[in-house]
């Protein structure tokens, strides 16, 4: 069964201190390895592969360091600061690595005892005082930093942030070793959609696997009667299917559905961007037609399925779905100026595994806009709060994310057999969509629940991508 990759964020987790301090102030040391071992506890809890340094005390021990993480490809650098410790000893991990450092910044105490503090005691506790002279010299040498700044213990606001860190980390990890399929090509006249393959093997990492219909066509033909029958029951485990849905349309996705899993499996696929028009009823025709069933399976089993052959909204969805926040394909639909809110969704595959309820499996005598007819996907986001994220490319062939947090509301939503959500953002929906249109989007973007911009921001300055916050408070 065709599914998603397993993906934990790689952290190379060290703590920083003074060599000379060991012979002057007896289990220092060891206290201070105590902190970092609380580190890694909870880093460790947020899902993250640790690869663990230990206590870095000399510039020598720092080149080590940084080898050791450039051998095992971390995501992500975190350097807890557990006391005083010389920017020279910090600098070579991170010039090794050669990945964004996190500088946690976290004192074990919430205040000192000043009257009963000896100088041994303030060094157990001085997390802050090297953390200035580390960021010169990050600033200086050119190196993507951040720094965390709290308490060790009963910190929750900084422990959230640094979890953050971590799902960011393994977003952007997992869009570095993706295998994404380009199946057919993107819908004519789309220009915003068009993109460059290149660009996105030397700006994201990403692989794209260009894909022909022909491949596609030979893996439906190979299932079997038995393979249908299993992803029919399946499908009726999942949809509520609409009366009088032709059998033999939803049949024929049944088996669709069937060598786009094997399709997957075989490219070894961790998202997939697709459009074919066909012509006249022939097999590829046929073939288009009826992937909406099996592509949104797959988007709700973490492979994201952008249709139109959108391959950046395929990037934002795999984002989203790496962040935990499923990712939807989605588009403007319309404005609703009585209830103050933006009707979204989009014909083609959902993130069923976020809808509100269970979703309607419809039969469309039509696509509208598109060739051919058959079963298409009808639900809507669950309410509550929700983030939506698009991929853009800029006039100079960059890439730039475009986020905006919002609520789902309930309510009727159009019952046409495709997607659609009642969306509130922070901004009346006039002065919403202008601010969106002004940063120059795609026309489709990724529509997942919860408020996530936090972990995107991170995420954007772990891919060194610009982020236009659309109505952020």
């Amino acid at each position: 069964m065709a599914g998603r990759r397993e993906t934990r964020p790689r952290i190379g987790v060290f703590a920083v201190g003074l060599a000379a301090y060991w012979p002057q102030f007896p289990g220092l040391k060891e206290r201070l390895e105590g902190y970092l071992e609380a580190v890694e506890k909870r880093l460790a809890g947020f899902g993250a592969e640790l690869v663990r340094a230990g206590l870095i005390d000399t510039a020598p021990a720092a080149r080590e360091a940084g080898e050791l993480f450039a051998r095992a490809g971390v995501d992500l650098l975190v350097c807890h600061t557990a006391t005083y410790a010389t920017s020279s000893q910090v600098l070579p991990v991170v010039q090794r690595a050669r990945v964004p450092v996190v500088v946690l910044n976290l004192q074990p105490v919430a205040a000192l005892d000043y009257e009963r503090t000896d100088t041994g005691e303030w060094l157990a506790n001085c997390s802050a005082c090297c953390v200035p002279e580390i960021s010169n010299a990050f600033a200086r040498s050119g190196i993507d930093f951040h720094v965390v700044s709290g308490m060790l213990y009963e910190d929750e606001r900084a422990w959230r942030e640094i979890e953050q860190w971590c799902r960011a980390a393994a977003a952007a990890g997992a869009l570095r070793r993706a295998r994404l399929g380009f199946l057919g090509h993107t819908y004519p006249g789309m220009l915003d959609m068009y993109s460059d393959f290149t660009m996105v093997h030397g700006l994201l990492g990403a692989h794209v696997e260009v894909l022909e219909m022909c491949d596609l066509a030979r893996l439906v033909e190979q299932v079997s009667e038995a393979e249908i029958r299993q992803k029919l029951e399946e499908t009726a485990r999942i949809f509520d299917i609409v009366e009088g849905v032709d059998q033999e349309d939803l049949g024929w996705a049944a088996r669709v559905a069937v060598g786009l899993d094997r399709l997957v499996e075989e490219f070894d696929l961790d998202g997939l961007a697709y459009y074919y028009r066909g012509l006249d009823g022939n097999l590829y025709e046929r073939l288009g037609a009826g992937m909406i069933l099996g592509n949104s399976l797959l988007t709700a089993r973490g492979v994201p399925a952008s249709g139109e052959g959108d391959l950046k909204n395929c990037i934002a969805m795999l984002l989203m779905d790496r962040l935990g926040a499923g990712g939807s394909y989605t588009e403007f639909y319309a404005m609703d100026f009585r209830e103050n809110f933006v009707l979204m969704g989009h014909d083609g595959p959902g993130h069923i595994a976020i809808s509100d309820r269970r979703p309607v499996l419809r039969g469309l005598g039509l696509y509208h806009g598109k060739r051919g007819y058959g079963v298409s996907v009808e639900f809507n986001v669950k309410t509550g709060p929700v983030t939506i994220l698009g991929l853009t490319q800029t006039r100079e062939g960059r890439f730039k994310l475009i986020a905006a947090e919002g609520e789902s509301l309930p309510g009727p939503i159009l019952r046409i057999g495709n997607t659609n959500s009642r969306l509130r953002f922070r901004l009346p929906p006039a002065e919403f969509v202008n601010r969106w249109c002004q940063e120059g989007p795609t026309h489709h973007c990724a529509l997942g629940v919860g408020h996530r911009m936090g972990e995107i921001e991170k995420v954007a300055a772990l891919l060194s991508l610009p982020l236009a916050k659309i109505g952020a408070a």
